[in-house]
């Protein structure tokens, strides 16, 4: 049986019964021409091993936004998840800051490779490239990959941690803190954090620091002492 979560829709919901109106203000972005140069860059040192693979591990588990040939689970050691991105818009604003997952260096993640293959493969991870990489948060990088079936050289977008969005090591407190309180005018932070642990619930993941997390939140939107 998958994991029981102490955060549910419903109480985010209740929380939040509706996104807070967009101010207008604005985030620093790549151009489009910046992101087809660094993409085209990228793809030059792809190792090729049927096709290229992409490494999820946060939102591009539930929400992929992506054609795929094959997905498996997998395996990446030396990195591990944790809220370390700050959000200034979208489900988070100025005043309310949401945190959002990345890789950093240490312990491993368990998560999803996706493959493309195909003379198409620029064409397709264009959109997901530009979805995580336009905002200044992320660094793409060539990782090893444990699966069944053996070991796969995967693309995966890692905390920029010299970028103006990395907020560094902070406490499980205080992310929940952030989490709990963050909305934008997209959504609330919560969604993010449950979405991500009922699918890493889904395939049997035991990541403790999001299971940790999202249990914080769930008590501090129902006033619950820790």
């Amino acid at each position: 049986m998958p994991r029981r979560l102490a955060l549910t829709r419903e109480m985010i919901a209740a929380a939040f019964p509706a996104p807070i109106p967009d101010d207008g203000w604005t985030i620093p972005v790549r151009d489009d021409a910046e992101l087809e140069r660094l993409l085209s860059i990228e793809l030059e040192g792809c190792p090729q091993q049927g096709g290229l693979w992409l490494f999820a591990y946060g939102s591009l588990m539930w929400k992929p936004d992506i054609v795929f040939d094959a997905a498996r689970p997998a395996i990446v050691d030396g990195w591990q998840r944790r809220f370390c991105l700050w959000q200034r818009r979208y489900r988070g604003c100025r005043e309310r800051p949401n945190l959002m997952l990345a890789l950093v260096q240490g312990g491993s993640c368990a998560g999803l490779v996706y493959r493309l293959a195909g003379k198409d493969v620029k064409s397709r991870l264009a959109p997901i490239w530009k979805r995580e990489m336009i905002a200044f948060g992320y660094e793409a990088r060539w990782v090893s990959a444990r699966t069944a079936e053996g070991m796969v050289p995967a693309l995966a977008f890692v905390a920029w941690t010299e970028g103006p969005r990395y907020a560094g090591v902070l406490d499980e407190e205080e992310i929940a803190a952030r989490i709990a309180s963050a909305c934008g005018h997209v959504g609330r932070g919560a969604d993010y954090l449950r979405e991500t642990a009922d699918k890493c619930a889904e395939l049997g993941i035991e990541d403790e620091h999001i299971f940790r997390i999202e249990t914080m939140v769930a008590r501090r939107l129902t006033g619950v002492s820790q």
